[in-house]
């Protein structure tokens, strides 16, 4: 006997749409001007590349080739040092290091995915800050 997929974008998720309709806010978790860099101890100046503008971090969030928006989100100091990275990286916005868990990620990814919702997003680079709508999509 075979399962039939659910008609529930929610089916696999442990939250149920109540806990992200409405708009939600998640504070400081953007790469901003004030991202934490590594400095050099024996020279006090940041290496050239974890130097970066939240212009450079938003092109680079724009410039990946997916149909989820994505976000820059402050990579780790130890990251950039082991990786000679930049300061960001990008993701999802619904990614679980902006939203705080993973059930919010599978969450709004869900909404996000299912025609049933309406989702819309803001990256505050300056704040830091992510503000997430999601609305029924037969809501006015």
């Amino acid at each position: 006997m075979t399962e039939q997929p659910s008609d529930d974008p929610f089916h696999d998720c442990e939250l149920n749409p109540k806990a992200i309709l409405g708009t939600h806010t998640f504070e400081d978790v953007l790469f901003t001007d004030e991202t934490e860099t590594p400095v050099n101890v024996l020279t006090g100046q940041t290496p050239a590349h974890s130097q970066a503008t939240v212009d450079e971090a938003r092109e680079f969030a724009a410039s990946i080739d997916t149909d989820t928006p994505q976000i820059a989100l402050p990579a780790l100091v130890e990251t950039q040092i082991e990786t000679a990275s930049k300061p960001y990286t990008a993701a999802a916005f619904f990614h679980f290091k902006a939203t705080g868990s993973l059930e919010l990620h599978r969450a709004y990814h869900a909404a996000y995915e299912s025609d049933g919702f309406s989702v819309a997003f803001e990256a505050n680079y300056e704040s830091g800050n992510l503000t997430i709508t999601v609305e029924r999509a037969d809501d006015p």
